[in-house]
């Protein structure tokens, strides 16, 4: 049976390494994607990612779990992104490099796409990326969180240090840009929204 993260952080505070670096396994790819998606950089976002574990490993005697593990490292990953582009005073970019598919990256491999299926969704993928730099960092970060992390509203607010109302009003303001940035570009259909 498989660990719960409660269960590995209640290990990891009570001295097992070896929970801890399960959490890390768990955890590395979604941290990393997060972080490439709000900054955009490969190797910048590797190095958030390392940091977030690092933090969150001297951090962990603290945690108290009023928040759920995932939630305090997304905590803790956002902050570090922040400070990044502060630091570097650069807008985040969401360019793609050539040889990783991030989609295919965050999902678990499924069946087999057709070769014209791969090309259209990494067309798609390109222009969803291009409409993303178009957004303010608050509503590119809400749309990352909902509709990439699935994350609830309620989560993000948390996350956000936000009302509920305006991670709602953040996440339609940006979708409404992206759905017409996808539309210029010849998309007739674009669906998203979970609700929760």
């Amino acid at each position: 049976m498989v660990a719960t993260d409660e269960e590995l952080v209640a290990r990891s505070m009570a001295g097992d390494a070896e929970s801890f670096n399960q959490l890390v396994l768990r955890w590395e790819r979604p941290i990393h994607a997060l972080a490439y998606r709000v900054i955009g950089r490969d190797e910048d976002a590797r190095d958030v990612a390392q940091e977030t574990f690092l933090r969150a490993f001297r951090a962990l005697p603290g945690f108290k779990g009023q928040a759920k593990f995932s939630s305090w490292l997304y905590r803790i990953a956002l902050n570090l992104c922040r400070d990044w582009i502060r630091r570097k005073k650069r807008t985040p970019i969401v360019d793609m490099p050539e040889d990783v598919d991030f989609i295919e990256m965050a999902a678990d491999h499924g069946p087999v796409e057709s070769i014209e299926d791969l090309v259209a969704r990494n067309e798609m993928s390109r222009m969803v990326a291009d409409g993303m730099k178009l957004l303010p960092d608050e509503q590119r970060t809400a749309i990352v969180l909902k509709e990439y992390h699935g994350l609830t509203f309620q989560e993000i607010a948390d996350l956000q240090g936000c009302p509920l109302s305006t991670v709602k009003t953040r996440l339609y303001q940006g979708l409404s840009v992206l759905r017409k940035h996808l539309e210029s570009q010849g998309v007739t259909s674009f669906a998203s929204g979970r609700s929760s």
